[in-house]
């Protein structure tokens, strides 16, 4: 039988594990939320740590606790961002919507690795109080929703930032390499006038920079943090310093420039700032959507215009088979992401007057959204898009038959001749130049349009 420790809050004694470092504001959460097997990324519980180190630093230096007590704080934090205690982060991420189990979780691993440092038994807190030191100045309502916004401003500009602008330059070196090379445009899934490669690839790498431009002006919001407002915005229980402390070493940390609510009601109340986030993410995984598809149909066997790397064996029961696996999983990601959007936007709607109380499922959406888009960026890039090969001669060889060719020839001929003339090269296989030559135009200025019609790209 497992060994367990008994430890008592408001509400009574707790049974808890006795290997555990959690206390009994945890266990309680453990047996109430019953829910998945989804936890709050490491990327969120990290965040957490930093900022209760933080706070405790401001703390001392407002000479609201001693230094002992701030030291062993503090390295307590620095073991969980070291990622020491991981496993003691247990809570379903479908839990209290203030997140206050989760905060409790991790004042209580702190407040009891810093006992345990110091030869005291677990759940004594003493010297260490998980509330009364770990959680000096802060409520749930406001450190929860800015640990949300750090941990999502640190692995947008750690990971997925340089993830897309190292996309956006391969795509913009294969805009230049295959701008001279010419083939059928489409709409409509149907053949249209000539593009270059090149052209469509640039189409590709100024989607991408957008999605940058509309991400970092969504980062620049989450960068202003709840964290000073306390329960409800007032800033009950704590110095009126102590915020700028926090977000000053925060913001060396980071390399990013953080700064205090213009307005705590707000941001104690509304997430509208990760609604943002989120609806780039969204728009973002739209143009990764549509840019793998287009290159998983280029690819296919009936365009044919690219040739795609091959990566591993395709199918179970045909032999030699080759799909396009790399375009499949981003395209899998950004319908995840497009469904993270809805339950961020549902989640931001949650909650009435002081508190937005659906923080948890909202930070599991936006940081997943984060993390996978993260991934597979960056996979994209490098084992799909860098590897790219353009088929040439297929692409000389259908733009030679494509019938939208006539279009060049109305200048000379107008709409409805030339009309017939494409009429003529789809219904007889010929190529536009020679179903208009047999329709008495010129071969001489048939050549100068036809020329004309790809020179104007240049």
């Amino acid at each position: 039988m497992k060994k367990m420790r008994t430890e008592g809050d408001s509400l009574g004694d707790v049974s808890i594990p006795a290997d555990r470092l959690y206390g009994a504001s945890t266990a309680r959460a453990v047996e109430n939320f019953r829910v998945s097997a989804l936890r709050l990324p490491t990327s969120f519980v990290h965040s957490l740590a930093r900022i209760k180190r933080a706070a405790a630093q401001a703390n001392a230096e407002l000479e609201l606790l001693t230094a002992d007590r701030c030291d062993v704080i503090c390295a307590a934090c620095d073991a969980i961002v070291d990622g020491k205690y991981d496993e003691e982060f247990v809570l379903d991420v479908f839990q209290t919507g203030s997140g206050t189990s989760t905060n409790m979780n991790m004042n209580e691993v702190i407040a009891n690795v810093a006992n345990q440092a110091l030869g005291r038994a677990l759940g004594s807190h003493d010297p260490v109080h998980p509330n009364d030191h770990v959680n000096l100045g802060q409520s749930s309502n406001d450190v929860f929703p800015t640990a949300m916004h750090v941990a999502a401003v640190v692995v947008m500009t750690r990971e997925l930032l340089p993830a897309l602008e190292k996309l956006k330059q391969s795509l913009d070196q294969k805009a230049k390499a295959w701008r001279p090379i010419f083939k059928n445009g489409r709409t409509h899934l149907q053949d249209a006038t000539p593009v270059s490669l090149g052209e469509e690839f640039s189409a590709y790498a100024e989607q991408i920079r957008k999605a940058v431009i509309r991400l970092q002006q969504a980062r620049d919001e989450l960068l202003e943090l709840p964290l000073g407002g306390t329960a409800v915005g007032t800033g009950i229980n704590t110095h009126p310093n102590f915020s700028a402390l926090v977000l000053k070493r925060l913001s060396k940390e980071d390399g990013v420039t953080y700064r205090e609510a213009s307005n705590h009601f707000e941001a104690n109340a509304s997430r509208d700032a990760c609604v943002a986030v989120s609806g780039a993410l969204k728009t973002m995984a739209v143009s990764l959507s549509k840019i793998a598809d287009d290159i998983r149909w280029m690819s296919s066997d009936v365009i044919g215009e690219l040739r795609l790397p091959v990566m591993q064996p395709g199918s179970s029961i045909m032999p030699g088979k080759v799909n396009p696996v790399i375009c499949e999983s981003l395209l899998q990601v950004c319908a995840r992401v497009i469904g993270n959007d809805t339950t961020v936007t549902l989640a931001g709607l949650g909650g009435n007057f002081e508190l937005n109380t659906m923080l948890p499922v909202m930070t599991h959406a936006l940081l997943e959204s984060l993390a996978i888009l993260s991934g597979a960026v960056t996979m994209f890039d490098m084992k799909c898009v860098q590897l790219l090969e353009a088929c040439d001669e297929r692409m000389k060889e259908k733009l030679a038959r494509n019938p939208m060719l006539a279009t060049a020839l109305v200048p000379l001929v107008g709409y409805d001749r030339a009309a017939l003339i494409a009429k003529k090269s789809r219904d007889e296989h010929m190529s536009v130049r020679d179903a208009a030559v047999a329709a008495g135009v010129a071969a001489d200025e048939v050549d100068r349009l036809l020329a004309s019609a790809l020179q104007r790209h240049d």
